[in-house]
């Protein structure tokens, strides 16, 4: 339900592939992408994307309800993009939904197709979301807009996404893995320490 492109440039590509479920994710899927994740360290460049018209739909009801929704391993999986040296891309196909947005927020860039949708909804469901999410989503879309989707609970369009800067492009979906393969053409080719270099310039002080 996870498959790994690995390929000799250096590009790695990972595509959740549980489209009758909506891709949600179990525990074993989210160790997985954790695992890759962690050994993406001599990756120059990770894309993550989804098959069919959601990207993820967050995590699997039934293994919710038994823990799963706090479960650390969505920090793992977070915390483990966000410290890869090279460039990460979510090549997100669809509706990005609950804890899945974690692994997204955790990604250098973002490309969404124009019909996604991108909610996450802990103050229904009554749980918290996961402790670095706010975090990220606030530096990328200001507190008052994050507040909007975690508390107000708030189902925004891939448009008001991209104009929050949730979202950096919107991409026609059959093009969508192109577009984010393009952008990380240069990145690919240049010499690894550069896109390290450049990432921690482009860091928070």
């Amino acid at each position: 339900m996870i498959a790994l492109d690995k390929q000799d440039s250096g590009l790695w590509v990972v595509t959740i592939d549980r489209p009758e479920k909506a891709n949600s994710l179990t525990l074993e899927m989210l160790t997985k992408l954790a695992d890759i994740a962690e050994e993406a360290q001599d990756a120059r460049a990770l894309i993550l994307t989804g098959v069919g018209k959601v990207f993820s739909a967050g995590a699997d009801l039934e293994e919710a309800r038994a823990g799963l929704a706090t479960n650390a391993v969505w920090e793992r999986l977070s915390g483990a993009i966000a410290a890869l040296p090279g460039l990460s891309i979510a090549a997100l196909n669809g509706t990005l939904a609950g804890g899945a947005m974690g692994m997204a927020l955790a990604c250098d860039l973002r490309l969404s197709v124009s019909n996604a949708k991108f909610f996450y909804p802990v103050m229904k469901l009554g749980f918290l979301p996961q402790p670095s999410d706010p975090t990220r989503m606030e530096a990328l879309i200001g507190p008052a807009r994050t507040k909007l989707i975690l508390m107000g609970g708030q189902k925004i369009t891939a448009q008001e996404a991209y104009q929050f800067g949730l979202v950096d492009r919107i991409v026609e979906g059959d093009s969508l893995l192109e577009a984010a393969i393009d952008i990380a053409t240069d990145t690919i080719a240049a010499k690894s320490e550069i896109a390290s270099g450049i990432k921690r310039l482009c860091q928070r002080t």
